[in-house]
């Protein structure tokens, strides 16, 4: 008990460390994960064996993971999908494949081998990935999505490989079989997967699991394993549809908030076992189930009580990928090992940005799309070692391509902060747009139309004024345009842009930039141009507001605020002031407030936050003051109205 509880300490001890750490670097927790992982294993010795035991554990984050997304993904969405999951992930998986196999025989490595090593690592890291771009928010950009939906025809791949592979034994020459025939020792094949990684994430194990995994349709006709197959799935249907709620009814009855963390662990659970007893992807059954709940009740309840055991389980299964490397093997041939892994990373991204330039995915999408792809992955492990136990790879080979799966994992933090910088560098260097011409003018000039643009923009028109609507964001101006409204194509901040479209004689320009830098250099510009120009601007804080107002901004409106006073006035309302009164105070608050914030701007400083400016933090605190004593004295003054 002792030693478990000072190897539990050690893990969480590190993860805490290490983490926190990688994140404020901009580095991501999943290359604090990893590091973590080398710290208390190959760098300083803190574990040993129990690593491959943990990594059993903890693989099963990504099945939560898959369940997870699977939820957010309604069966008509997934429908929507099929085509990058045929078409984008099958040819993904097949080229990849095959470019690596071809490096493989070029290297003198037989065709059973070579085959091996490419379908093995063809797959790509679904933990790492999905992972990455759910914290960066990239899951739902149209790179986000064609990733997953590579992903997943990875995840459904693996169900044909395992059974393909060992039809490659025939293929391997007499003489690496030390009696001409094809006999392995499973225990020595999981051996030598094992020492390929260190401690062997997921590498004796994935032989047992896929041993395991086929025993309820072992020896069964082709038929059979095929009925069985299609009868799991539709069960795990039958009983998404229709036994979760009464199931969610009667654990409700009950009372007791733990028993729904239980019910949706067991859902998991069970569903991952009866995959895994056809010989399906405990990962792909998950995902199944997480579909089919998409649309239940119960949906948010399952989520919240799966995202804990999620985050804590892959955060365990990065650590042990980095407490697996086997350094002694990657210091005796560093240049080899490690040109190897940077081979993979540059063979597999030439194909993807191909594909994702076939396939018309534009710009950072297409960036995104193939530097994060480009890795080996998880399912590598499983398919090394498979191919031990079943005689179709060497065990000298085994070790090698362990080692550069798991170096191509813990280098795919570093493609994202790639991508990241070559996301910036397309913003700011992307050369000028091609501008429309404009050939109109109006009295109100509005720089961008995002969700508070448009608003404006529709409110002034209806109301009987011309504008003329500036954006640099061409999807933004297409969709205006094919709801009616007439918007140009240009950059803002360009002085040409301003003048054509009428600065020198507008009444009013609305600045409703997303970025503040250029949303200042505008502000700026204009009040320069026409000191006499009324200036109304979006801020997202009161920070946005001091600059701006110092700027030139007549009118500055903050992004939460009338929607904040809005919510507030509602609940004084259901607390029992009329209307009138809540109204009224309503009003108060956001007179009181305007003329603090043209008081406070004034103290303001940008070069000291606002909590370490004495005499801004004096004065708030005067005003916090004055807003509460008027509202005492309204108070008062309704009272005595009432008594008399």
């Amino acid at each position: 008990m002792e030693g478990f509880l000072f190897q539990a300490s050690i893990y969480l001890a590190a993860a805490v460390i290490a983490v926190p750490i990688a994140s404020r670097l901009g580095l991501g927790s999943v290359l604090g994960y990893l590091a973590a992982g080398i710290l208390i294993g190959p760098a300083f010795g803190l574990v040993g064996s129990e690593t491959k035991d943990l990594q059993h554990f903890a693989e099963f984050g990504v099945v939560m993971m898959l369940f997870l997304i699977g939820l957010e993904l309604e069966p008509r969405a997934l429908w929507n999908m099929r085509h990058r999951l045929l078409g984008l992930g099958g040819m993904q998986v097949v080229l990849s494949a095959a470019a690596l196999m071809g490096i493989a025989m070029a290297y003198d490595q037989p065709m059973g081998v070579a085959i091996a090593i490419g379908l093995t690592l063809s797959l790509s890291s679904t933990a790492i990935v999905l992972q990455t771009l759910s914290e960066k928010g990239l899951m739902q950009t149209a790179g986000g999505r064609s990733v997953f939906s590579v992903l997943l025809t990875q995840d459904i791949a693996v169900i044909p490989i395992l059974a393909f592979l060992p039809l490659l034994v025939a293929q391997l020459p007499a003489q690496m079989r030390p009696d001409g025939s094809i006999s392995v020792n499973p225990e020595d094949a999981a051996h030598g997967a094992e020492a390929a990684s260190g401690h062997g994430p997921a590498a004796g194990h994935g032989a047992e699991t896929a041993q395991a995994a086929i025993s309820l349709v072992q020896g069964l006709p082709g038929w059979a394993i095929t009925l069985v197959t299609l009868g799991a799935i539709a069960g795990i249907i039958i009983t998404g549809v229709f036994f979760t709620r009464p199931v969610f009814r009667f654990i409700h009855a009950a009372k007791l908030r733990e028993m729904y963390t239980a019910l949706a662990l067991l859902i998991v659970v069970g569903i991952s076992f009866l995959m895994m007893l056809v010989g399906l992807s405990p990962a792909l059954g998950a995902f199944l189930a997480g579909v089919v709940l998409a649309s239940s009740e119960f949906r948010h309840e399952l989520e919240t009580d799966l995202e804990p055991f999620k985050g804590l389980l892959l955060g365990l299964f990065f650590i042990t990928v980095g407490a697996g490397i086997n350094f002694d093997l990657l210091f005796a041939d560093t240049i080899i090992i490690v040109g190897m892994a940077l081979l993979v990373i540059l063979v597999k991204g030439l194909i993807l940005y191909g594909l994702g330039t076939l396939f018309k995915l534009q710009g950072r999408d297409r960036w995104l799309f193939a530097l994060g792809l480009a890795q080996a992955g998880e399912f590598g492990f499983v398919l090394v070692s498979f191919s031990v136990a079943t005689g179709v790879m060497p065990n000298d080979v085994a070790e090698t391509l362990l080692l550069v799966v798991a170096l191509s994992m813990l280098i795919t933090p570093l493609l994202f902060i790639t991508y990241d910088l070559i996301s910036k560098r397309m913003d700011t260097k992307s050369g000028p747009i091609v501008a429309d011409e404009i050939d109109e003018q109006g009295t109100v000039i509005i720089a961008g139309v995002g969700r508070f643009g448009q608003i404006v923009n529709r409110l002034v028109q209806a109301s009987g004024f011309r504008t003329v609507v500036l954006d640099h964001n061409p999807e933004t101006i297409a969709v205006m345009r094919r709801f009616g409204f007439k918007a140009f194509l240009g950059d803002p901040t360009r002085a040409d842009i301003l003048r054509k479209a009428g600065l020198r004689d507008a009444k009013v320009l609305v600045v409703a930039l997303d970025d503040p830098k250029s949303a200042l250099q505008l502000i700026a510009y204009a009040r320069k141009e026409r000191p006499d120009l009324h200036i109304v601007t979006r801020a997202h804080d009161r920070t946005d507001v001091y600059q701006q107002y110092q700027a030139g901004a007549n009118d500055i409106v903050r992004e939460m605020f009338d929607s904040s006073l809005r919510a507030g006035r509602y609940v004084l309302e259901n607390l029992g002031l009329s209307d009138y009164e809540a109204a009224e105070a309503q009003r108060m608050f956001y007179s009181h407030d305007r003329a603090s914030v043209r008081e406070l701007a004034a103290l303001w400083r940008p070069d000291i936050p606002p909590s370490e400016n004495k005499a801004y933090v004096a004065r708030a605190k005067e005003l916090q003051k004055d807003l509460e004593t008027a509202f005492l004295n309204r108070i008062d003054q309704e009272d005595k109205t009432q008594g008399s």
